[in-house]
């Protein structure tokens, strides 16, 4: 049977990553695991009670395909409560997973053939959905001064039909502060563009607060996660916070391609959202982890990094150690029993030079993993 020249698309290599190191596991080796964006953590209490109890009473069938009317006030009054944005719930979509909101989101907003800037480094999904979708990707080189996030200057004299940015970013943790994105925002619509904002990673900050597109405008598609900060990585559940124009064109989507988004995980995503103080807790063991890394990582020979603002990774550019990160990463899974991502999975053009970290784990797991790299490190000295 004939293959789809849409469907050629490149892996993703963390997820080889991991079947490396789930490998190594199974052959009896200790491995930590500072590859993948996932928490340790489970979902909250609240959350799993919740659907225990929705099991007992609720056979859980089909949702429209927006979603539960509940869920998608409770996110909208979140918006309220984190960055006191007034949102219409008429406006949120539930979607399976960030993953099915982009799908949802660039077959809503463009046409076969359309070019869509995003940023490199970037999460490698983008490009890859993308291109299933016969929509063509436009990567553009972002700058170490600008802490690897799309400027106005980077798109100028770029023909695109929409640009997406992430902020908290994937794989460096930057953010963009409101004057920085309002600028992004109005440079792409000045052009008759769509903006599309990925912020999954919000809530998992430090230093300072995320910026939502929606402060700046409301003429944006926002997307967005109950994977990260609620740690509900595989349950599935998302949303999309789409411009009211736009909202009966996503539903209609949604009906043809997905039905809904698992009911049971919405109702377990509904009561995450209250599920502050052991969310904050998870918070917490990041942001130790974020201090463990930048003191340990400089100390066993990964000193050239950008300090992340938010998100649970240390994006290291490690082009004086290497110029095939895949190799690397490899080496340093089999010698130190360290599973980590290689920079190609973000950065096809400079990603043989770079390596990208996760603390998402515990505590325990980060400070070992520390210990190993550093060993390892000093073994090649």
């Amino acid at each position: 049977m004939r293959n789809s020249s849409r469907g050629a698309v490149d892996p993703f290599i963390v997820m080889d990553v991991m079947e490396q190191a789930r490998a190594a596991e199974a052959a009896g080796r200790h491995i930590i695991h500072m590859e993948v964006g996932q928490p340790s953590s489970p979902a909250p209490e609240g959350a799993r009670k919740a659907l225990a109890q929705a099991m007992e009473s609720d056979a859980l069938g089909y949702t429209v395909a927006l979603g539960i009317p509940e869920l998608r006030a409770r996110i909208a009054r979140l918006y309220g409560e984190w960055y006191d944005v007034d949102l219409n719930p008429n406006r949120v979509v539930v979607t399976p997973g960030s993953s099915g909101g982009f799908i949802l989101a660039f077959s809503a907003l463009f046409d076969a053939g359309d070019r869509v800037a995003l940023g490199a480094p970037g999460y490698p999904s983008y490009r890859q959905i993308l291109k299933a979708l016969d929509l063509r990707p436009v990567e553009i080189q972002t700058a170490a001064e600008n802490r690897y996030q799309l400027t106005p200057e980077d798109l100028a004299g770029v023909d695109y039909e929409g640009a997406m940015v992430a902020s908290p970013s994937n794989p460096t943790g930057t953010m963009l502060g409101k004057p920085e994105l309002a600028a992004l925002v109005e440079a792409v619509q000045a052009r008759g563009a769509a903006f599309l904002s990925d912020e999954i990673y919000h809530g998992i900050d430090y230093d300072k607060k995320p910026v939502t597109a929606l402060q700046v405008s409301d003429d944006v598609c926002v997307i967005n996660s109950f994977s990260k900060y609620f740690s509900m990585t595989g349950w599935r559940a998302g949303w999309l916070v789409v411009p009211e124009a736009q909202v009966r064109q996503v539903e209609r989507l949604a009906q043809n391609l997905f039905i809904c988004a698992p009911h049971a995980s919405q109702v377990a995503a509904l009561a995450a959202m209250d599920a502050t103080e052991e969310l904050q807790a998870n918070l917490a063991v990041y942001a130790k982890n974020r201090t463990l890394m930048m003191e340990g990582l400089p100390k066993a020979g990964f000193d050239r990094i950008a300090p992340p603002d938010g998100a649970f990774y240390v994006y290291a550019d490690v082009s004086h150690l290497t110029d095939d990160s895949r190799t690397f990463a490899a080496e340093i899974l089999d010698k130190a029993g360290v599973a980590v991502t290689p920079g190609l999975d973000f950065d096809p053009a400079r990603g043989a030079g770079t390596l990208r970290f996760s603390y998402a784990r515990g505590t325990a797991e980060i400070e070992e993993g520390l210990t190993r790299l550093k060993a390892f490190m000093d073994s090649r000295a």
